[in-house]
């Protein structure tokens, strides 16, 4: 198969100066976002107020009472305005308000006032944000499968980098949404993209580790967010000061190559020849004559065009708009891809939603926003860190569906806490944050490895986009709902974790096998599984059966079937995953 000769090649490149190049890279580059995802801590936070009424509101005859209401902690939307001649008294709404600035010399909500009937502003900040996310994550997929890599984090960082700074001095509150949004679709154009290219260059012996590791500087980035906001507390120099972080990662793009895999899937083979030949010589490793991977690229392109027929070049030559949902729906098209698709979209709506939801519930923690920003991503380092030894000896299955069973019984668990027992539930619900985390890690490498690299950027950022989702709806489930029932959030987030682990039963596991580069050989061998399974089930042996790949002739393709394993193959069969 085209997958396990292309790691065989990856393999003999091994981990070198080149792929450690592209690592550092993109690891950095993951961390980017991470300021702008969580800029509403510290640009929109719920600042205390007091009303300031203007001066021509009132005379000298006039006095006023201020009344408290539950849009501010200790201010005033609205004030009496009792004249003392008459003893008449008019309620008047607050127009000017001071704000307090003990702990933000400057933000989002002072500058632009969004309180007083306008603190839905303050979410909307955020959530303006999830929402790019969420229209850019497919469009991302689209051009990416389709136009490389590369090409896509090269333009995608860049326009990143100019919206972010140029955000930091726009004059009305609308631009500034506006630029959030387009940040937004920028986003997965750098975790995505940046994440399947580090994958599709690494060998399969790292891959693992590498899926769970270069999410690491999230993690850091988070932390370093919150010590950034409590060195800078006017908010325009803050983001400011963060967005000029993308100046680093820039000159690296010069150092980067296209995925090889992407190359050959596409039918690029001299290029693809070159960047393979280049990573040899960086690694200083000698790979197989030119001809031999000329040879090898040469027997993927009719395995490639023969897969892809009547699915990925299905949507080529439509309209934008066509291309943009035929692509998604290609997702559906097979049976095992669209097992894969549904569960994929369920763990992610749920991993997004828990996610955020658990880190909206978990003010109480600290009433240091500063503190609570490095607590946060504190929590998330063991997840990102301990993960790599599970994934490696246990898979990815099994790590998912404990991580979600595990977190849904804590959340479910956390109403029947009594109240005098703060620190039990402080406790579970960080073990909850962390056990959702590590969900979350375990699903971008899962998800890179369960999709086939025809359609892999285009499934990933698909699946990415429901998280975006999740993470919308969390705050109405923590702040509408949880103002009703106390318990109402811990319950919905508690069974949808069990939900999304009950849907990952479906999927299959991919430790030790090679990445699938067609639909065509995820069906085949999804077929041939079925087929060992009935023979085992047959013949009562379970160890008796395996997958081989079988050649006709000197000059013909390879062929995956059912073989018996013991005695082992004639010499025309090689076992195979």
């Amino acid at each position: 198969m085209m997958g396990s000769k292309l790691d065989g090649l990856l393999s003999q490149l091994g981990t070198g100066r080149w792929n450690i190049i592209h690592y550092l890279a993109l690891s950095y580059c993951v961390s980017l976002p991470a300021y702008h995802t969580l800029a509403g801590a510290f640009l929109t936070p719920n600042q205390e107020f007091e009303c300031l009424p203007s001066a021509h509101e009132h005379d000298p005859n006039t006095t006023l009472t201020f009344l408290n209401t539950h849009l501010s902690k200790q201010g005033s939307c609205d004030y009496l305005e009792k004249n003392i001649m008459t003893g008449e008294t008019i309620k008047r709404a607050c127009k000017h308000w001071s704000f307090d600035d003990s702990i933000f010399t400057s933000t989002v909500t002072s500058e632009y006032r969004l309180v007083c009937g306008r603190e839905y502003l303050r979410a909307t900040y955020t959530s303006i944000y999830m929402f790019g996310v969420l229209v850019g994550s497919p469009l991302n997929g689209l051009l990416a499968d389709k136009y490389g890599r590369r090409p896509t984090i090269t333009i995608g960082s860049l326009v990143y980098f100019v919206i972010a700074v140029g955000s930091c001095w726009l004059p009305t509150l609308s631009t500034l949404l506006i630029s959030r949004f387009l940040l937004g679709t920028m986003h997965a154009t750098i975790m995505k993209t940046g994440y399947i290219l580090a994958m599709e260059v690494s060998s399969p012996r790292v891959r693992s580790v590498l899926g769970i590791v270069l999410f690491l500087p999230w993690a850091l980035g988070t932390m370093a967010w919150g010590g950034a906001a409590y060195l800078i507390r006017d908010w325009r120099w803050l983001q400011l000061a963060v967005s000029l972080l993308c100046i680093f990662f820039l000159p690296t793009l010069l150092l980067l190559d296209e995925s090889p895999r992407w190359l050959v899937v596409r039918g690029y083979h001299t290029h693809a020849l070159t960047v393979l030949q280049r990573a040899a010589r960086w690694n200083k490793v000698d790979l197989q004559p030119p001809h031999r991977i000329n040879q090898i690229i040469r027997e993927s392109q009719n395995e490639v065009r023969t897969g892809t027929a009547g699915r990925g070049d299905a949507c080529v030559g439509q309209s934008l708009l066509k291309e943009y949902c035929c692509s998604a729906f290609i997702l559906f098209r097979s049976p095992r891809l669209r097992v894969i698709t549904v569960g994929m979209l369920v763990n992610y709506l749920v991993v997004g939603m828990v996610y955020y939801g658990v880190s909206l519930s978990g003010d109480h923690l600290s009433k240091d926003p500063f503190v609570y920003m490095v607590l946060m991503g504190l929590v998330e380092v063991p997840a990102y860190t301990l993960m790599v030894p599970v994934v490696v000896r246990c898979g990815r299955k099994a790590p998912t569906i404990f991580f979600f069973f595990f977190s849904g019984v804590v959340l479910l668990f956390l109403p029947f806490i009594p109240r005098g027992c703060l620190w039990v539930v402080v406790t579970l619900a960080m073990l909850g944050k962390m056990t959702i985390t590590s969900a979350f890690q375990v699903l971008a490498l899962y998800s890179s490895e369960l999709f086939p690299t025809e359609v892999r950027i285009r499934g990933t950022s698909i699946a990415f986009m429901m998280s975006r989702l999740g993470s919308m709806a969390s705050p109405f489930i923590t702040e509408y709902l949880g103002a009703r029932h106390s318990w109402a959030p811990s319950v919905v987030f508690g069974a949808a974790s069990v939900v999304a682990g009950l849907a990952t039963l479906a999927l299959p596991e991919t430790l030790g096998a090679a990445l699938p580069d067609t639909i065509t050989q995820l069906e085949d061998r999804a077929l041939l599984e079925r087929s060992r399974n009935v023979l085992r089930l047959l013949t009562g042996e379970p160890g008796r059966w395996r997958v081989c790949r079988c050649r006709d002739g000197p000059s013909s393709g390879q062929h995956l079937h059912i073989c018996l394993a013991h005695p082992p193959c004639p010499r025309s069969h090689a076992s195979g995953p």
